[in-house]
């Protein structure tokens, strides 16, 4: 089912991308750098939203599928480095920072294929750790993409924060499901 609802939403988040990077090309002339800013996050929001909601459709219309399965997280993972390259590029989020995350979800995804090839997929199935750093992730990049005050917050202050608190759950993530996985690895490997 390449064209369900669900995967339908997916594929736009995934075509938002290009829009969203887009953005912050668009000359200051014709779009004033916050108004970029308040577009981009609206922009992350309805894709973290529209990744809810296709879950949700998905199970409620029995619309479940392999295929689904597959490109939701490609999609989430897609969205969450675009963002990252595009705070890196405009100077709020650390290169080291990005690096950690996007390498982490490069890492578990590939160890979750292999995984899955040997038979042994549950052994590394989404923890609480790992949805704490969702969390944490999905809260600090659209308020490092804000950037300004926000209800009286300092949304960058804030967002840097919690981008740290993303990038330490992160590498604890990574240790969780690395330690899950070692004895299959050490196994195979002999």
């Amino acid at each position: 089912m390449l064209f369900n609802i669900p995967n339908s939403l997916t594929w736009a988040r995934i075509a938002l991308i290009p829009f969203f990077v887009g953005i912050y090309y668009v000359p200051e002339n014709v779009i004033a750098a916050e108004d970029r800013n308040l577009i981009a996050t609206c922009t992350f929001i309805a894709a973290a939203v529209t990744d809810w909601f296709d879950g949700y459709l998905a199970r409620s219309l029995g619309q479940t599928s392999a295929f689904g399965a597959f490109l939701d997280p490609v999609a989430d993972k897609l969205m969450v480095a675009a963002a990252l390259i595009v705070l890196v590029h405009l100077g709020r989020v650390d290169s080291l920072i990005a690096l950690v995350i996007i390498g982490r979800e490069i890492t578990i995804s590939a160890l979750r294929e292999w995984m899955a090839k040997v038979g042994a997929a549950g052994s590394v199935a989404v923890a609480f750790v790992g949805k704490l750093k969702t969390a944490a992730q999905m809260s600090a990049i659209p308020l490092l993409l804000y950037q300004a005050p926000l209800l009286g917050f300092d949304s960058m202050g804030l967002g840097t924060l919690l981008i740290y608190v993303a990038a330490v759950l992160t590498l604890w993530s990574m240790g969780y499901y690395m330690r899950c996985a070692w004895p299959e690895l050490s196994k195979r490997s002999r």
